[in-house]
């Protein structure tokens, strides 16, 4: 995979040229530090990712989005997280923010995996499986925001939406599919509980046997506690922490 440099401050350009070092499949194939630079680059073609600041001398990154070609990879790296929901608004496929974590680094080249990167006119970004600790773009009908995943405490079906209950007790309605979100969350923690829902096991309070079919599950920030499908259960107490047998007086 070759990628494109384009930041105004050398030493940044070097930073991130020395942690690309560590990934013997990844070539850097040119850099720039000036907006007329980087127009010339972007036109030569040969590049696959482009790892863009947005704070340029003479201009910002923006400027430079309809240039860069349909199908690469766009990341944006900057000191400064004002500008994330306009990254996305432009279908960016990551956000990184200086100084660059070298994990953060890898779950984005993971992002730039071949086969796993839409064209940008066509679709936007389509993430990788996503981690524990990420944070995601959610957009809602008043607007976009980030969520930490571990926020989360169970998503559920509305058609071509979901309801996402937090831990704070909030419920948001985001412009996602269950089904898109089983497709890049992490599991563990994360989990089908029925048809319509999904959980986040890491909120799991307490376990609650009633004489149902399956038992009722008491998370963190929700109203009231969700009801497992007898179908999922099994598979549900496998994913469960080791002590959670004990801790939880799990039902058969």
């Amino acid at each position: 995979m070759n990628v494109l440099l384009i930041d105004d401050e050398p030493p940044a350009r070097a930073v991130l040229r020395t942690l690309l070092a560590a990934y013997p499949e990844v070539g850097v194939a040119g850099e720039a530090g000036t907006i007329p630079a980087a127009r010339e680059l972007l036109a030569a073609g040969g590049y696959d990712a482009v790892f863009l600041d947005i704070q340029l001398r003479g201009g910002t990154g923006f400027d430079l989005v309809p240039l860069v070609r349909p199908g690469a990879a766009l990341i944006f790296v900057t000191a400064h997280d004002e500008h994330a929901l306009r990254a996305f608004e432009v279908n960016a496929l990551d956000y990184l923010l200086k100084p660059i974590k070298p994990e953060r680094l890898a779950a984005t080249l993971a992002r730039c995996a071949p086969g796993r990167t839409a064209a940008r006119e066509d679709a936007g970004p389509t993430p990788g499986r996503l981690r524990a600790g990420d944070t995601v773009y959610v957009r809602t009908d008043g607007g976009a925001r980030f969520l930490e995943l571990a926020a989360i405490t169970a998503i559920r079906s509305c058609e071509n939406y979901s309801e996402l209950d937090l831990v704070t007790g909030e419920r948001i309605l985001v412009r996602q599919t269950l089904r898109a979100w089983e497709d890049t969350l992490p599991a563990p923690p994360f989990a089908r509980a029925h048809r319509q829902a999904l959980i986040n096991l890491a909120r799991l309070q307490r376990i609650e046997d009633d004489g149902g079919d399956a038992p009722l599950l008491h998370l963190e920030g929700l109203r009231s506690p969700l009801r497992v499908s007898r179908r999922e259960w099994t598979e549900l107490k496998a994913r469960l922490p080791r002590e959670s047998g004990a801790a939880f007086r799990l039902p058969v």
